[in-house]
């Protein structure tokens, strides 16, 4: 069994209550818009560390994680990457990847809004922990932690934090 930390759009911020939740994880996935690479250093030295970069991350973000990462953790195949859109209005890029891999588990970041839903369609669940940076229209910061266990994805808890 693993826990994860599912956090997108840092756009450079880390604070004491990111690494509080960091620490309490076994993996920290990042749906991109880092930022500063600070944000994954600091990540990477306290847990093991997956992540994408997004549409605002410069040469060295882009050279250090890749657009799309698909990776399988405790039986659950997982698709992860930046823009994907949703169930129904996935991004032309990414439906085919979709398809093709046929993930249990979609993962994008982008809109700074939290979603969690089911795809019926594509039989994955689809997950966007929002924004946890402060910079965005978003008035609440928000990362999700879920477990992860034998093809299973459980307890899943929305994390708020204050802007």
């Amino acid at each position: 069994m693993k826990h994860i930390l599912l956090l997108s759009d840092t756009h450079s911020h880390i604070d004491d209550t990111i690494i509080k939740y960091v620490k309490q994880a076994d993996e920290v996935w990042h749906a991109g818009d880092i930022g500063d690479l600070k944000v994954t250093d600091t990540i990477a030295k306290l847990k093991p560390l997956r992540a994408v970069y997004g549409n605002i991350d410069d040469t060295k973000a882009r050279q250090e994680f890749p657009l799309d990462s698909v990776f399988t953790v405790e039986g659950v195949k997982v698709y992860m990457t930046h823009i994907g859109g949703y169930p129904g209005t996935y991004k032309p890029r990414v439906y085919p990847i979709l398809k093709r891999e046929q993930p249990k588990l979609f993962i994008c970041g982008h809109s700074h809004i939290l979603k969690v839903m089911n795809d019926k369609n594509l039989n994955c669940l689809h997950m966007n922990p929002g924004a946890i940076g402060k910079h965005g229209f978003h008035k609440v910061r928000t990362m999700l932690r879920f477990k992860v266990d034998n093809a299973t994805i459980s307890d899943l808890e929305v994390v708020e934090l204050k802007r």
